[in-house]
């Protein structure tokens, strides 16, 4: 995948330069303890994820209007890979939460391609992009499904993951195309979505690993 758009054309040096100047880790993703009850837990994944679709939001913004914080924007939205994957690693490991950021940092790239296609009208890329971006996001839902097969069915995973790539998608042109009340809506749906898969995801943790939380 050429990576000489990602995240607003920005040049291979520039990009050399995002993979190492990354902003500072969130005060809760930077702590990767155990949360000290399961009501913890769902409220330091909501944050996670929140802060995952506030900063595809301004990523999104930035990159439309060509604004000169689509850097910072960057930096900090690949930042919150990181956070999510040492969020995990608890109660599954380093490696795994070295896999997740990894499958989420493509996800990011994905969705830098795709939608710098999405700019430039060019529906060929589109397609392209679109078909790897969602092989992505079936990545990341087996990837979940294989760590808690329980509480994170397959089928359900991948439901959620198409839904989120969906809403971002719809979210991202119609802000291109200048649909300003259909892109406030897309982005209202975006946010109802992102919480509930958080909810999701704590809750499977919380059921997985009972002795490692409170029930509280």
């Amino acid at each position: 995948m050429h990576r000489k758009h990602f995240f607003g054309f920005i040049a291979p040096a520039a990009f050399a330069f995002l993979a190492v100047a990354l902003a500072p880790p969130s005060p809760v993703a930077a702590n990767s303890k155990i949360p000290c009850s399961a009501a913890q837990l769902r409220t330091d994944m909501r944050k996670l994820w929140e802060d995952h679709a506030t900063w595809t939001r301004v990523y999104i913004i930035s990159v439309g209007a060509g604004l000169g914080d689509k850097d910072i924007a960057a930096q900090r939205l690949l930042q919150n890979q990181v956070d999510i994957g040492n969020a995990i690693k608890p109660f599954y490991g380093d490696e795994a939460g070295n896999k997740l950021t990894a499958l989420l940092k493509e996800h990011i790239l994905g969705a830098a391609d795709l939608l710098a296609a999405a700019k430039a009208n060019d529906q060929a890329k589109v397609a392209t992009q679109k078909a790897r971006w969602f092989k992505n996001g079936d990545d990341i839902a087996v990837f979940l499904s294989g760590a808690n097969p329980k509480n994170w069915p397959a089928a359900t995973m991948k439901s959620e993951m198409k839904m989120h790539l969906d809403l971002t998608l719809q979210e991202a042109l119609d802000r291109f195309a200048g649909k300003w009340a259909e892109d406030a809506k897309a982005y209202d749906r975006v946010h109802e979505h992102i919480l509930m898969l958080a909810d999701t995801l704590a809750s499977g943790i919380a059921a997985q690993f009972p002795e490692k939380l409170k029930a509280s």
